[in-house]
């Protein structure tokens, strides 16, 4: 969307960007590291493999992703205590509950009830405010997946230290719960979350705000309406008010979210391509 104003507003600050692309990097990497384990009979994964320096080199990659992602973790924790603490201006009841939070709310729920009429044309539209009910459901599922997805991979990654507190059948289920998990997170990440955040038709094919941080006036007025009348009523609208996104950043972000997208897609094309064989296979062995 073209801005005619001279002015955009930001929605993200480094600290926001910076974590989402550590979680690029290693969400990636630990797909393209991960899944050609999980389906090793393919030819593809083989290919992968041998593209990434071979087993032992993605083996290393892999934890050296799962690292990243615990580190950004553990940073995303201090940076919510921090902002407690010391530039937080609401009591915990609203920062908990308030309109700038990621808990689920009554709101988010009517929210939804309200998008699905509006799918079949028997309402309008939701207005939304900071955050959508579908962009906390995306973050808690990070939550999810690190105790999932984490917790199950340092049983794997650390068996004899954890051998000394758990019995021996909890590491079968581990590599359950890692393998299962991470099909999940990846089919989740690359279909619904690229959907509904960068394909759909007012945003495609990638949405910037998460790497630029900014959004325009009409934008701001589109998407989060009653964000803007709350900004506005108490004039806050001026604290995030800021230039336009300069072009090297524009054709940085591009260049990030474009690569990103289509490696996700490729990844969960094979996997669906690998899943339809496997199935066919599996009915045809039936008859």
């Amino acid at each position: 969307m073209s801005n005619s104003s001279n002015h955009e507003y930001f929605r993200f600050n480094l600290i926001h960007r910076l974590l989402h692309g550590a979680i690029i990097i290693s969400f990636l990497g630990l797909a393209i590291t991960g899944m050609p384990l999980k389906y090793s009979g393919s030819d593809w994964s083989y290919r992968l493999v041998r593209w990434v320096g071979g087993f032992e080199a993605a083996a290393f990659l892999h934890r050296v992703c799962a690292v990243i992602t615990f580190g950004y973790f553990i940073g995303h924790l201090i940076y919510l205590a921090y902002f407690f603490a010391v530039i937080n201006k609401e009591p915990f009841g609203k920062f908990i509950f308030g309109p700038n939070s990621m808990v689920p709310n009554l709101k988010d729920l009517r929210d939804i009830r309200d998008m699905f009429k509006w799918f079949f044309g028997l309402g309008p539209k939701p207005k939304f405010d900071r955050f959508t009910y579908w962009e906390k459901f995306d973050y808690w599922a990070v939550f999810w997946g690190m105790f999932m997805i984490g917790g199950s991979g340092l049983m794997l990654w650390f068996p004899t230290f954890f051998s000394k507190y758990v019995p021996g059948w909890l590491f079968n289920v581990a590599t359950i719960i890692h393998s299962d998990e991470a099909l999940l997170a990846s089919g989740f990440i690359f279909i619904f979350h690229y959907i509904h955040t960068h394909i759909r038709g007012e945003k495609f094919p990638l949405d910037y705000v998460i790497f630029t941080g900014r959004l325009t006036e009409e934008e701001l007025k589109e998407e989060r309406p009653l964000e803007y009348q709350r900004l506005l009523e108490k004039g806050e609208i001026e604290e995030i008010k800021t230039n336009p996104t300069p072009r090297w950043l524009r054709n940085f972000s591009a260049i990030v979210g474009l690569s990103a997208l289509i490696v996700g897609i490729i990844i969960v094309i094979l996997i669906g391509i690998t899943e339809y064989h496997h199935i066919k296979h599996v009915l045809l062995a039936n008859h």
